[in-house]
């Protein structure tokens, strides 16, 4: 079975993840009710994203995926043994002598783990025992049903883990990533001032003792503060007077142009059940989606906004997408990513995107979490699961339609 994983991780078509990812790992010790967290928000050049739930060789995992990549290379998921793990590429830690050509498989290492892996030893094992060169350069962020919460910062040759619940690493119970690794070239890669804002936005809600989902879906992952300019466009909704359809720089915030999906994963305690692991996606743009929880025990009824066959788009990426178009309406040239007309996000009627999502969403997370606090005391259940899956696709897309169309 390892020699068919091997061919099938070497011979998979490369998905190439080209651009940066904000990224955190929170160990249980930090958050209100001491489950971990994972938090992915993903940039890429492939805007189409989508969730597909598959059976593994050891283990069945959800993951996210790329719509036009027929191998469904995974960019974020969690499997049936309640481990989770996603990744930020790295631009700092090969070797400058390394002239390797495989590359890019990223994906494919992790849709590997999730097939294979319980627990962040099995994650190591798996990478010792891989034939070298890998073909990666990341940072990939783990956690599992044991309470493991970490960091391995990964190349063609070596790793290096990083622990969560360490307090020589971790002083407060959590590690950032964005597109440089500690263990690499100092001053190298990219991601310093998102991660410089990440750091900011976490540790304000550590200080608060407000590390939990919602913060990472609705606050830290649409965020429009900027660290390096200490200025935070998201105060321009509250001011009296007339937007004028005014474009604004955007760059280097965590929300960017490339922005194409978020993921959180709440974790369990260790004595709790794997299948109550909650995997929260924000699919397509962010400020333009709505959060939505997902299972991997429900198996393969995955919301049909959320998910599609083949190389198919899902829908709900369709309807952000279509919105997130008037927000960047200059076009000459490569720079149109670099401004926004923020008065699609939000404004001082409380009409914008992204204030109209929020305030839905988390009527689709207040549910959700109702069901998830029942099966932590009754057990988890899959029939309750669907039944909540049907209602949420009937109401996202009501809610999508009304907005689209007034757009």
């Amino acid at each position: 079975m390892q020699k068919i994983l091997l061919i099938a991780f070497f011979s998979a078509l490369i998905s190439i993840e080209s651009y940066g990812c904000t990224t955190a790992i929170i160990s249980g010790k930090a958050t209100p009710d001491g489950r971990p967290i994972l938090w992915k928000h993903r940039d890429s050049d492939i805007f189409n994203n989508k969730m597909m739930f598959i059976k593994g060789s050891k283990y069945d995992y959800i993951g996210l995926v790329n719509s036009n990549d027929p191998s469904y290379q995974v960019w974020g998921g969690t499997n049936s043994a309640g481990f989770s793990i996603m990744n930020s590429a790295s631009y700092n830690l090969k070797p400058k002598d390394d002239h390797t050509e495989i590359q890019d498989l990223e994906g494919e290492l992790m849709k590997l783990a999730l097939a294979t892996c319980a627990t962040l030893d099995d994650y190591r094992k798996l990478l010792d025992s891989l034939p070298k060169p890998l073909g990666v350069e990341a940072n990939f962020g783990v956690i599992d049903a044991k309470g493991g919460a970490g960091y391995f910062e990964a190349n063609n040759f070596n790793y290096k883990f990083f622990d969560a619940n360490d307090p020589q690493i971790a002083p407060n119970g959590y590690l950032i990533r964005t597109n440089y690794s500690f263990s690499g070239r100092e001053n190298e890669g990219s991601g310093y001032n998102r991660y410089n804002t990440a750091c900011a936005l976490i540790d304000e809600a550590y200080k608060a003792k407000m590390i939990t989902p919602e913060f990472f879906l609705t606050k830290a992952t649409i965020s429009l503060r900027h660290e390096l300019t200490n200025t935070d466009l998201a105060q321009v909704f509250n001011k009296k007077e007339e937007f004028q359809n005014r474009i604004y720089p955007f760059r280097d915030y965590i929300v960017r142009y490339a922005s194409s999906s978020t993921i959180v994963v709440h974790g369990v305690k260790p004595d709790e059940s794997p299948s109550l692991v909650t995997t929260w996606i924000k699919i397509g743009f962010q400020p333009a989606s709505v959060s939505v929880p997902l299972w991997v025990s429900a198996g393969d009824n995955i919301p049909s906004l959320l998910t599609a066959p083949g190389t198919k788009n899902s829908l709900l990426c369709t309807f952000t997408l279509l919105l997130k178009k008037g927000c960047f309406p200059y076009k000459n040239g490569s720079e149109g990513e670099n401004y926004i007309y923020l008065e699609k996000l939000g404004n001082n009627t409380n009409t914008g995107i992204m204030q109209q999502n929020v305030d839905f969403e988390k009527e689709i997370m207040a549910k959700g979490e109702k069901l998830i606090m029942k099966w932590r005391r009754l057990g988890f259940d899959e029939d309750e699961a669907t039944e909540y899956y049907k209602e949420v696709d009937k109401s996202i897309e009501y809610f999508y339609d009304l907005l689209c169309a007034r757009k």
